[in-house]
């Protein structure tokens, strides 16, 4: 499992390229083949880069929550795939942010990668730090959110795996 923290610039090269930050690649190391998905955030202007076990956690939670003959969902499933793209990390640690990804975030030649637990987010450099969060409003939402009843433990990786084998034996 990953946590990745802090935030870093990078540059984008003429093809599109930036070099991941290397406290991330650590964390990868021995546990991914280099193989990514990316894709626009749902909520905010930015990229999201998931390597490929989050992103196969997350279809499986979206899988199980939602059913592709329902129009609502059927819309919601199209929308979340797209803008998204497998990329593959090169022999340098570079991963190609494709073209049309890039436009829909307005990403021209710096960006901001920041670790964001078991994702990363890929800022344009200008975004990233026009946003601004009042430290007074972080506090009380910190303690609007986090300060009731205790947080659940998280889910250890092998619990995460049951619930999976134990969705797909009941069919569902």
């Amino acid at each position: 499992m990953y946590s990745f923290i802090g935030d870093y610039q990078a540059k984008i090269d003429p093809k599109g390229r930036f070099v991941l930050p290397s406290s991330f690649k650590k964390q990868l190391e021995g546990d991914v083949d280099g193989r990514f998905v990316i894709k626009k955030d749902i909520f905010e202007k930015c990229l999201v880069l998931y390597p490929m076990a989050e992103w196969e956690r997350q279809v499986r939670m979206i899988r199980r929550k939602l059913n592709p003959y329902n129009r609502q969902h059927s819309q919601f499933i199209r929308n979340f795939y797209r803008g998204t793209a497998e990329v593959e990390m090169d022999a340098s640690n570079r991963l190609l942010i494709p073209k049309r990804l890039q436009e829909l975030v307005d990403i021209q030649l710096e960006v901001v990668i920041a670790g964001q637990d078991t994702k990363i987010e890929i800022w344009a450099k200008e975004l990233y730090d026009a946003f601004e969060f009042d430290e007074f409003e972080f506090a009380d939402m910190a303690e609007s959110l986090l300060g009731g009843e205790p947080a659940p433990e998280p889910q250890e990786e092998d619990e995460e795996h049951e619930e999976d084998q134990q969705v797909e034996e009941s069919g569902a």
